[in-house]
Order: structure tokens, then sequence, then C-alpha cells
């Protein structure tokens, strides 16, 4: 029981570092830092589909089953550091909008 609770414990530590780092990635003045973790969170669902596909094989409504049965599950930390990128990048946007505003206003 107690390393059932220990991984789970240091599973949140290691997502949470991820959200993290993709949040600090996010509001750099660049775009691009803020899309390497959902990239790379992308290429993962891709490989592990490619993988899949050339080690069954099968007719094409298996192989499409597994590849939604592969893509949906693995694609949700993609969704999430995506939602994270977009609110962050909003929040910059918006920012930049007030700051013009107060420039014309002087």
């Amino acid at each position: 029981m107690k390393i059932s609770v220990l991984t789970f414990v240091v599973l949140a530590l290691i997502c949470a570092a991820f959200v993290w780092l993709q949040l600090f990635l996010s509001k750099k003045e660049s775009p691009w830092p803020g899309l390497v973790l959902p990239a790379v969170s992308f290429a993962w669902s891709l490989l592990a589909l490619f993988g899949a596909i050339i080690y069954d094989g099968g007719t094409w409504k298996e192989i499409l089953f597994t590849a939604l049965s592969i893509l949906i599950p693995l694609n949700i930390p993609t969704f999430i550091l995506m939602a994270v990128y977009a609110a962050c990048r909003s929040g910059n946007r918006r920012k930049k909008d007030l700051e013009k505003m107060n420039i014309q206003d002087l």
C-alpha cells in the first residue's frame, strides 16, 4: 500500500513540474518556447501509434480502432498543455493591449 501511495505522490509531483514548466515557457515573450512541451507530447503519441500499427497490423477497421484507442488517451496531456499555453498567451495579449492604450493616452 505504501508503494502505491508513494508512486501516486511522485507522479503527481512530476505532472505538477511539467505544468509549472509549461506555465514558465508560455509566459515568455516569444511564442515558440511554450509550444515545445505540447509538440514533444504529440510526437510521443505519434511514436506510440506508429509502433503499434507496425507491430499489430490487421484489417483497416482494426488499425482505425487501434489508432483511436492510442491517440485519444495519449493526447490528453497535449490538450492540457495547449490549454495552459492558450491561457497564458491570452493574458500576454491583454497586457500588450493595455500597454498600447497607455502609450496612446500619453
